[in-house]
């Protein structure tokens, strides 16, 4: 699988911003979504190739979140990394519990982050 569609999920403006603007120079095409209500609408739509998700948000967190996806069988196969600041080794075992194939802590290393992006192309 080639990763080309991604889905960032963040409630942070500034960190879609700046995130999107990594992706984009990547070659990558991004939809953002702000909050799980949305990620979820923007599954429906058009599944991505991959999703990004951050975990501290309003109404649904990044792990519920995480978990509802990666156990639906419609985007099980659509890997997840938590981009978030939570970043305590406690976080990152929970998350993949959850189902996150992997794990990035804010602030986000350009480099870092493309190069997770890459290990599922």
């Amino acid at each position: 699988m080639t990763v080309k569609k991604i889905l960032l999920v963040d409630d942070s403006a500034t960190e879609l911003h700046v995130i999107s603007e990594i992706l984009n120079k990547s070659g990558y095409s991004v939809t953002k979504a702000q909050n799980g209500d949305e990620a979820l609408r923007r599954l429906n739509e058009d599944t991505p190739d991959l999703i990004l998700m951050d975990v501290v948000m309003p109404g649904m967190n990044g792990f519920a979140l995480t978990r509802s996806i990666t156990r639906d069988v419609r985007f099980a196969s659509v890997p997840v990394i938590m981009c978030t600041s939570k970043g305590q080794d406690t976080d990152k075992v929970w998350g993949m519990r959850q189902g996150a194939r992997d794990y990035i802590v804010k602030p986000v290393n350009a480099d870092e982050l493309i190069s997770k992006i890459k290990a599922f192309d």
